[in-house]
């Protein structure tokens, strides 16, 4: 008797689908596409321009390809398609996930107008469950809105990058929101660099009544008073030293603070910046992990948080009641506030949740010591925000006191908490205004300082962009989508078009040169304005059904005729060399240090009339234990890093891991450092399970 055929629900990535796998049963078979399936070929342009196009083809016709490497997945795909009574397409809710559907749509030959599309926001047994319960088409709108961007973003990349190439150096690379934001953060620089900063003082005076506080000069005879120098200061002080200090208007106002909502994709990357020191990509290389599922014992496994890429702030009527339930019980009625929180425009991602937790009852202290530091850190991140989102404001009383000596005065100012509401899950920073609290004061009263000091000041210039001052400066200009914020300042670091100094970015010489010939001949690519009218418009394909290859059609004319007037006119830029000092074995010109995709490498500076390059020798300071030899850094064909001998072929000593130095105790061979979760010490002998906890 031939086996019941079962229902196959395919996802994007493994770890999604064992957990899945776990929710649905036995009547259930769910697999991974692994991410995309089919996409724009990576050797050519891969799209159908207005003037090449042939007979049958319309303009900006993607010509999409299977991916290379894919070829037995897609396979296994279509075996397991050919064996199921129903298939349903659970890829992520959003654009690119409605993508990966259609394109396994059609692959496997799925009518997309059929229920065969399955979304939910979190990956809990409920969630699930219902969703594969109520299926639908595939939204061609969504998928249209990814095809522009994909089109769109091809279009820039594979016709601006090679006059780059042509004209400063192979490797480089332009982008559409890739360029606008390396234009960015080349302003701010210029804006530092241009800046001259302006002496001013400050006068202060410390008083004691009952306890210690302190008063800044703000006034004389009633104007703001602006010190501008040493002298102006020491006059001001004897005038002090004459006088007597009366208080003189206090004023006590009421004050609610309110809390901030649950966190967006781009406001957790700047919290998790901030409080966290992560990257961009390490928040949301952690996120996925905390939303695709981990194994926490007595709740079983399951994802942790709802979808992690949403530029939203609303949260559903049952996360509401959860959370209401919660404080209520934890807290009392008084604490809960049950904001409900919009969006500030009307966004075509308010399809998705905010980021929450995905059971409120699992709180921070439940997963500590089963999930790693990382997932904990965030975590906790996510979920004290969300309960703090939904608990009632905090009651301050804010206090001003004018004190005055004369023609000066002086302004104290503090605050008091009268019931903390959101503050007691998520109080603010130590040394925060909510700390300082002003003794009762009487207007009338006279005070004797205890000390009186003035202080030199500079007026400062702007402060470099940070990872998460960026996203938010991207995001107010509505530059990008929350999806693309991590890739961005990852290429632009990869580029070496940035580099970071301590948590700042700071532009190269390299990056100048870019975006210099960019802002010369490609002004719209790299003007903030357009670009975030390019976003509004690509919106408009999801939320209004206007036709994608519209946008193209409009975006392209401009594109084309600076296409044109730049392959011309641009003239050779020497970018900044780094010559190694040696020269060329082939044609004898000048060796240079030159980067590309995977890194550093040198090659000749004859380019392209001699094509020779060779590796930058980068050595750990470790013996190889087969030969003796150095055992070096190297990179593979398709860019991943690894270790090996430098007597290669000689000697074919590896490891994919840095190699320690230390040999292993218990079999003698190479013990090399583990990172992420299991960090540490490991033996290099796959047949030993030698381990040390630290480096």
């Amino acid at each position: 008797m031939a086996a019941a055929k079962k229902t196959l629900v395919i996802v994007e990535s493994p770890s999604k689908a064992k957990t899945i796998g776990k929710f649905l049963g036995s009547r259930y078979k769910v697999v991974a596409s692994v991410g995309h399936v089919r996409d724009l070929p990576k050797s050519r342009l891969g799209i159908v321009l207005p003037e090449e196009m042939k007979e049958g083809e319309e303009a900006f016709d993607p010509q999409y390809i299977n991916i290379r490497g894919k070829g037995d997945l897609i396979k296994e795909l279509k075996k397991e398609a050919r064996n199921a009574s129903k298939i349903y397409l659970a890829t992520d809710p959003d654009r690119e996930g409605e993508a990966i559907s259609w394109h396994l749509a059609f692959l496997l030959g799925i009518d997309k107008d059929a229920p065969c599309r399955v979304v939910f926001n979190e990956i809990t047994s409920k969630t699930v469950k219902e969703a594969v319960k109520n299926p639908r088409p595939i939204d061609q709108s969504l998928v249209d809105a990814q095809q522009a961007r994909r089109v769109l973003d091809r279009l820039v990349g594979y016709q601006i990058s090679p006059l780059l190439w042509r004209k400063i150096s192979r490797g480089l690379s332009a982008g559409r929101v890739q360029s606008a934001a390396l234009k960015i953060i080349c302003d701010r620089e210029n804006e530092i660099r241009a800046f001259v900063p302006e002496e001013f003082w400050i006068i202060e005076a410390d008083f004691k009544k009952d306890k210690k506080f302190t008063a800044k000069l703000a006034t004389c005879k009633g104007s703001k008073l602006e010190i501008k120098n040493e002298q102006e200061a020491k006059d001001i002080l004897e005038a002090l030293s004459k006088g007597n200090y009366i208080v003189g208007e206090v004023e006590e106002k009421d004050r609610v603070r309110k809390p901030a909502p649950p966190y967006t994709t781009s406001s957790l990357q700047q919290d998790a910046a901030n409080k966290l020191n992560f990257s961009t990509r390490k928040t949301m290389m952690v996120a996925q992990q905390l939303y695709e599922g981990l194994d926490i014992k007595g709740h079983g496994t399951g994802g942790l948080v709802s979808y992690i890429r949403t530029d939203s702030v609303r949260i559903s009527d049952e996360a509401r009641m959860a959370a209401k339930e919660y404080i209520t019980e934890k807290h009392g009625a008084d604490y809960y506030g049950g904001t409900v929180f919009a969006n500030k425009k009307k966004d075509v991602q308010d399809a998705h949740e905010a980021i929450r937790p995905s059971r409120v009852e699992l709180t921070p202290d439940e997963i500590k010591d089963q999930v790693s530091k990382d997932q904990y850190n965030l975590y906790k991140l996510i979920w004290t925000r969300f309960i703090a989102s939904q608990m009632a404001p905090a009651q301050l009383k804010a206090v001003s006191a004018l004190i005055e000596n004369g023609d000066y005065g002086f302004r104290a100012t503090g605050s008091k908490i009268l019931f903390k509401g959101f503050l007691e899950v998520n109080p603010p920073a130590k040394n925060g205004e909510e700390d300082k609290e002003l003794p009762e004061l009487t207007k009338g009263e006279q005070l004797e300082p205890v000390d009186l000091r003035n202080e030199q000041n500079f007026t400062q210039p702007p402060a470099r962009f940070t990872e998460a001052s960026l996203v938010r400066d991207l995001e107010e200009k509505e530059i990008g989508r929350p999806s693309t914020y991590a890739p961005i300042v990852a290429t632009l670091m990869d580029r070496k078009y940035i580099k970071k100094e301590k948590k700042n970015l700071v532009p190269t010489d390299l990056g100048f040169t870019v975006i210099d010939m960019m802002s010369e001949f490609f002004k719209e690519i790299v003007d903030v304005g357009f670009t975030a009218r390019m976003e509004e418009g690509l919106d408009d394909i999801e939320a209004k059904g206007v036709r994608w290859k519209k946008i193209i059609e409009d975006y392209y004319e401009i594109l084309k005729e600076e296409l044109e007037e730049a392959g011309n006119a641009i003239p050779v830029v020497e970018a900044s060399v780094e010559l190694t000092g040696e020269k060329c074995p082939e044609c004898g010109k000048d060796l240079a240090i030159k980067h590309g995709r995977f890194g550093s490498f040198i090659a000749c500076t004859g380019y392209p009339d001699c094509k020779y390059t060779k590796p930058i020798v980068e050595t750990i300071g470790v013996k190889c234990p087969k030969c003796g030899g150095d055992i070096i850094a190297k990179r593979g064909r398709k860019g991943r890093l690894f270790y090996g001998c430098s007597n290669y072929p000689k000697c074919d000593q590896a490891y994919w891991d840095k190699p320690s130095g230390k040999m292993c105790p218990q079999c003698g061979s190479m013990l090399v450092e583990k990172k992420g979760r299991n960090a540490g010490l490991a033996c290099s002998n796959k047949e030993c399970n030698y381990k040390e906890e630290s480096i």
